[in-house]
């Protein structure tokens, strides 16, 4: 799995598990709702400024983004 493909997977997963929608996060993080969605959909890479405001919104490491899962 590609490291922008495990971004996408937990990005959501992490967003899901809070109950946000992309448009929430979006504005919590300050980036553009179709951003979210891009970025979920694995359309665009994030800078690391974009997952640390990603990782504060969520209260997790920004490497908790980048972990590819267990399982």
């Amino acid at each position: 799995m590609k490291l922008r493909e495990v971004l996408a997977q937990n990005l959501k997963a992490f967003r899901q598990a809070q109950g946000l929608s992309q448009e929430e996060l979006a504005h919590r993080a300050g980036i553009d709702r179709t951003y979210v969605s891009s970025l979920e959909r694995c359309r665009y890479g994030a800078s690391i400024d974009v997952i640390e405001r990603i990782a504060e919104v969520f209260g997790v490491d920004p490497v908790d983004l980048l972990q590819k899962p267990l399982a």
